[in-house]
């Protein structure tokens, strides 16, 4: 039966159109649409690439999909490394995966009539890029110089030759640049280290003077226990001596040997608790005990008696001059 008036025109590719839309080829057996190693995709209003199955047909080395709705290609695309001819023309491709450059083999590439204006750095690894149409682009206008017109292959052979040694200089600037960021970045990252360095030995420095002034402070506390009680050593025996003396103005014959004896223990218990004491004095000065409660009242006594030493000290030598007058 005839096609009925105002009826759509259905094309071969109907079918292949309606699946691939909602869910980019699933359910589509692209050999169908294979022809040897060439695979034509073109004129199916596909909005997306079925990259996996076209993954699993290494033997489509041709690929064309133009005249198509892509805007731009998956991240994934550039895995197809086994494509030797690619036709991406009358699209709507704004640009190109940055990794466009691990396609190889690619030896033709037509994208004519799209909206790129410039092109991935990578795009200089293609060094088997023989064939290149960039014609009908909005392209950066250096580029656009470089590529110069594709009307005939000996053009498209020239505008792949010309863009090749075009993105080798760009990449080869970009990689100087990459590297004098990278170089700034480890001379920043030096300087950072180094300054934590100096703060590290500034701290150690100013922690080591601490534990020096602490120390030197310790010491003459040390120093001027141990010379307090040398003096109050030496002032016991000075007494100590004058007291037989005083006993032998006073009786002139010799105590008993039993009295004797019970005075030199009583001298001896004597000595021994002044020397516990000055130990426990010396103690609650010296260590860091010396917070203590106990140490507090220690050390204040320690002060009083010290004082009164003095005192006392003073006053024997104005009776001394006065008995001397």
């Amino acid at each position: 039966m005839g096609r009925l008036f105002g009826e759509p025109l259905e094309t071969p590719n109907f079918s292949l159109n309606r699946i691939m839309a909602k869910a980019g080829g699933k359910g589509v057996n692209l050999k169908d649409k294979l022809d040897g190693n060439e695979l034509d995709l073109s004129l199916s209003d596909l909005n997306e690439i079925p990259v996996k199955e076209l993954a699993a047909l290494p033997k489509a080395t041709i690929l064309d999909l133009s005249c198509n709705n892509f805007i731009s290609l998956p991240s994934d695309f550039c895995s197809l490394t086994h494509l030797v001819k690619l036709d991406l023309s009358k699209n709507q491709l704004q640009q190109l995966p940055s990794d466009f450059g691990r396609l190889v083999n690619l030896q033709h590439l037509d994208l004519l009539n799209n909206r790129l204006v410039m092109l991935p750095v990578s795009f200089a690894q293609l060094k088997n890029l023989k064939w290149l149409d960039l014609k009908d682009n909005p392209l950066d206008p250096t580029l656009a110089k470089v590529a110069g017109d594709c009307l005939d292959e000996k053009q498209c052979k020239q505008a792949a030759i010309r863009v090749l040694q075009h993105m080798k200089t760009l990449q080869s600037e970009h990689d100087r640049e990459r590297q004098r960021r990278l170089q700034a970045e480890r001379e920043m990252e030096k300087k950072r280290e180094a300054e934590q360095r100096a703060r590290e030995a500034q701290e150690r420095e100013l922690r080591r003077r601490e534990k020096a002034e602490e120390k030197e402070r310790r010491r003459r506390e040390y120093d001027a226990l141990r010379a307090a009680r040398q003096e109050l050593e030496t002032q016991t025996k000075k007494e100590s001596s004058e007291i037989p003396k005083l006993s032998s103005v006073s009786h002139p014959s010799q105590l008993p040997r039993h009295r004797r004896s019970w005075f030199q223990a009583l001298l001896k218990l004597l000595l021994l608790i002044f020397l516990c004491a000055l130990s426990t004095v010396a103690v609650c000065r010296v260590t860091e005990l010396q917070r203590q409660s106990l140490c507090i009242s220690v050390n204040a006594l320690y002060e009083d008696v010290v004082t009164a030493l003095q005192s006392h000290k003073i006053v024997q030598n104005v009776l001394h001059q006065n008995s001397q007058q």
